[in-house]
């Protein structure tokens, strides 16, 4: 069942309200680096604006609110155990971007949302996915589908409107039942499910459907577009989101996303929009290649990267 908001931001806080009040516990675990949108219990160590901007956590944030939310680092399956086995009894639900997109493009290791799907499962905790940005782009069936994890609570964004103000959350029956005016749990909005942004997403949804080899498409000339980095650069891509990370390391977290040369990433930013292309103006944001990019625009930032790169 899928209730549809607003916004992604609503999609989150609702999801999380919702996982409180059918398991009757108050925790929830994110991951740091991850952003889930401006809810109050989830601006701690958020990534995106909040670290390009190095706020450690937003000002106007009640303690007790942030008290109710548990921080760990990215792709440790180890470090959710052990929470479990802290305070399994009180932690409500498992909030993650399958593919983080808010420090940078950071996919998960091998068998980490494995872990997190039976760590929830054994502890009576639900598991949500925030595909606000990867769903639909990913895959048609967002990383759910990519990495074959089915969780219990999926959160979408504009994407689901082709852009316009609109999003949803949805899941398994028995739990969507609990949201008003079947359960009592309340979520309204004025413009939820409004026609426009509905009329744009349906018309969008069908293209995607009807084009399944767009996917195709976006792995080869986002791969193409990846192949092209700068020495010294660390990619990380999944389908058509990608980040070059200026570093030599691997990235697999915040701590070391946060290892890169935000000045030369700057320096390059710069020089490849002199050469008439706009990335994300962040390393800490994730980069997309849409179907609108044509075999002609990959060819030409690759060009660019590489006259910047000598």
């Amino acid at each position: 069942m899928v209730r549809l908001v607003n916004s992604g931001t609503e999609a989150t806080m609702s999801a999380i309200r919702l996982a409180r009040a059918f398991t009757g516990r108050d925790l929830i675990i994110k991951f740091e680096g991850c952003y889930h949108g401006h809810v109050d219990s989830l601006l701690v160590k958020a990534g995106s604006g909040v670290a390009t901007l190095g706020i450690a956590d937003t000002q106007g944030v009640p303690i007790p609110f942030c008290n109710t939310t548990i921080a760990l680092p990215y792709n440790s399956a180890d470090a959710v155990e052990d929470a479990f086995r802290a305070r399994g009894g009180e932690i409500a639900a498992v909030i993650v971007e399958p593919v983080a997109g808010n420090m940078g493009c950071v996919p998960p290791l091998p068998g980490y949302l494995e872990a997190l799907r039976a760590i929830t499962a054994r502890h009576g905790a639900l598991l949500i996915f925030d595909e606000v940005m990867t769903g639909f782009r990913v895959a048609f069936g967002g990383a759910q589908q990519r990495f074959g994890i089915r969780p219990d609570l999926t959160t979408l964004g504009k994407v689901i409107g082709g852009g316009l103000p609109v999003g949803a959350y949805g899941g398994r029956r028995d739990i969507m039942r609990q949201v008003a005016p079947s359960g009592p749990v309340y979520q309204a909005g004025t413009l939820s499910g409004n026609p426009l942004a509905v009329a744009a997403g349906l018309a969008m949804l069908r293209h995607l459907k009807a084009h399944p080899e767009i996917y195709d498409q976006l792995e080869r000339r986002t791969a193409a577009l990846c192949a092209a980095a700068p020495a010294g650069v660390t990619v990380n891509r999944s389908g058509s989101m990608f980040t070059f990370f200026f570093t030599g390391g691997p990235v697999v977290d915040y701590e070391s996303a946060k290892r890169s040369d935000t000045e030369r990433f700057g320096r390059f930013f710069r020089a490849m929009l002199e050469r008439g292309v706009y990335l994300a103006p962040s390393q800490f944001e994730a980069a997309f290649v849409s179907a609108a990019h044509t075999e002609e625009d990959i060819g030409r930032t690759i060009e660019a990267v590489r006259a910047v790169a000598a």
